[in-house]
């Protein structure tokens, strides 16, 4: 079973239902990237509108300024939904926390023409300190890709990684993947929210006239953890 939470901030749990309302998040039988069977899924590809983006990009920067601050230059967000968040969030920052970050995202495919490269955004100069954001990190293997991008670049620092929901479950080994991504890179990491809080918010409590999390499913939930569960 997954851990209790307690006290939990009201951005966390306004987040919570803000996925739910999105149909971010839901709940069934699905099949992660890593090929796990699993009874929830998280899909940011479900923020389809510009208020809904604005709001995500909140969230992200309540998470970044908790954890970073904002004393780093570039917020990285590989291809290709860490483009949006990129650009979602860097805006939220300037808004809310008067700190103008640089957004920047890689391309899949290098371009030959125009502003030519790999890179869309910003660039990413000699001395730049830089923060990652992601979606979800499931087994770890996103970031695997991303850092040589970042380091091809030139002597900067990447500083940590930030993700909407902390799966809090086995990465390669016997760790979660963001406890993982930390010790073998040395990246700091954070999430918005852990799953451990989303079934803390959710199960047997009505939201909007219906129990998201029943019993049935969080006997599922923690079944999984079980097989999957982090450390």
């Amino acid at each position: 079973m997954i851990m209790e939470v307690n006290d939990m901030e009201a951005y966390k749990q306004e987040f919570i239902e803000f996925m739910v309302d999105c149909q971010v998040l839901k709940f069934g039988d699905f099949v992660t990237k890593s090929g796990r069977k699993t009874p929830f899924f998280v899909n940011t590809g479900f923020y389809r509108t510009g208020a809904q983006l604005r709001k995500l990009g909140e969230y992200y920067a309540k998470a970044i300024n908790e954890k970073f601050g904002f004393d780093f230059d570039v917020l990285f967000g590989p291809a290709y939904k860490g483009i949006p968040l990129t650009v979602a969030t860097t805006m939220a920052i300037s808004e809310f926390y008067s700190k103008d970050i640089r957004y920047c995202s890689n391309r899949k495919e290098v371009k030959d023409h125009g502003d030519k490269g790999i890179l869309l955004g910003s660039p990413i100069n000699d001395g730049d300190k830089i923060v990652i954001i992601e979606d979800v990190t499931t087994a770890g293997t996103s970031i695997q890709e991303t850092l040589p991008i970042i380091k091809a670049q030139g002597a900067v620092t990447p500083l940590g990684l930030v993700v909407s929901v902390d799966r809090m479950e086995k990465g390669q080994g016997s760790k979660s993947a963001l406890q993982e991504i930390q010790e073998t890179y040395g990246l700091e990491t954070t999430a918005i929210v852990t799953m451990a809080e989303v079934v803390e918010h959710l199960y047997n409590k009505e939201y909007k006239g219906k129990i998201i999390i029943d019993d049935a499913l969080k006997a599922a939930i923690d079944a999984y953890y079980v097989q999957y569960g982090a450390e």
